[in-house]
């Protein structure tokens, strides 16, 4: 009879046992590279500046995120799942002037939540044709939404409008200046909480519910990580193409009336440029360019970093010349430590 037994995992001794080293960690959870450049831009920013630490700038800081936020994860999903989206930003521009002037002229007392439908329903449509036009033109779909990026601004200001609205439907005007919280700080600050953020957390739960819990978020890694794999399994190319670009212009086409209900100024010229910081924060998050990978927790801390560096980095006396240098080594930086970690 075989008397050896196999010492249990309490029997090495202690000096024997390894737990996982910082390359694995980062290996499972590349968010906590990006969440260890927050905590170290936050320490160098408010010991320079006191300001910082204040509630109104955290106040501050949760109202940037807001869009940037909508976009960015729109973005990841379709990185995820192998593709990727420059025309987000045409899409809420385009959907944003066109809900505006259409309540302002014809039905101005339309309710929020009507007005937020319409947004949604508007950039959904936008982004199922991009979904259809990558899928039937078997083009990569950088190149198929650059083009829809200057087909739906073309739209935009040659059919739609190109002049100012200053003066926004109530029920939006009455949305922006919604808060969920107010405080006013000794020295005379106000520091107040936008209900506008309800909107980020709601679009950050249902896509981390769509791609943990359900089988279209297993299709969307799989297809990004393999599509002759993914192919082989059984899963639907078109599907996944028409989903990903479909929900990203949902939540473009939010993005956009959020947008205007904060700024309370309808601007067809919005929004432009936005694109790189977007997929400079999904990037810093964690997502790979190439496709099946990419977390909720991740992006959003990206765009935490992202809005850091370019409204906070002034108040230490960093001019906004090096905003984007500063974020570009970053994802120097990123790309190699996950590069690394991949490699591990």
């Amino acid at each position: 009879m075989n008397t050896n037994v196999i010492p249990s995992a309490s029997a090495v001794p202690a000096s024997t046992r390894t737990g996982p080293t910082l390359r694995q960690r980062l290996a499972r959870h590349p968010q906590l590279f990006t969440l260890a450049l927050i905590i170290l831009v936050s320490i160098v920013i408010g010991t320079l500046n006191r300001d910082f630490l204040q509630l109104a700038m955290l106040f501050d800081i949760v109202r940037a995120c807001t869009v940037l936020g909508l976009f960015a994860l729109g973005v990841m999903i379709v990185l995820a799942a192998g593709g990727i989206d420059v025309s987000f930003a045409a899409i809420a521009a385009l959907t944003m002037y066109g809900i505006t002037k259409l309540v302002l002229t014809r039905f101005p007392d339309t309710s929020m939540p009507v007005i937020m439908v319409a947004g949604a329903v508007g950039g959904t449509v936008l982004g199922v044709l991009n979904g259809l036009l990558v899928d039937w033109l078997k083009a990569p779909s950088l190149i198929v939404t650059i083009g829809t990026q200057y087909l739906y601004r073309g739209l935009l200001l040659t059919f739609v409008g190109t002049v100012f609205f200053m003066n926004i439907p109530h029920s939006m005007d009455a949305f922006g200046k919604l808060a969920l919280w107010r405080h006013d700080t000794a020295t005379g600050l106000h520091a107040v909480l936008p209900a506008t953020v309800l909107v980020l957390a709601a679009a950050a739960v249902l896509t981390w519910w769509l791609l943990n819990r359900t089988l279209m978020g297993r299709a969307v890694y799989a297809i990004g990580g393999s599509l002759a794999i993914a192919e082989r399994l059984g899963y639907n190319l078109r599907a996944v193409h028409v989903f990903v670009f479909g929900y990203a212009g949902f939540l473009s086409g939010l993005a956009g009336i959020v947008h205007v209900s904060s700024t309370r100024l309808a601007n067809p010229f919005d929004l432009v440029g936005s694109e790189l910081d977007v997929i400079a924060a999904v990037i810093l998050g964690g997502a790979r360019i190439t496709g099946g990978s990419g977390s909720v927790g991740g992006t959003l801390l990206g765009v935490v970093l992202v809005t850091l560096i370019n409204n906070v980095l002034i108040l230490a006396g960093v001019p906004s010349t090096w905003q984007k240098v500063i974020v570009g080594a970053f994802i120097v930086v990123a790309g190699a430590v996950f590069a690394s970690k991949r490699s591990a």
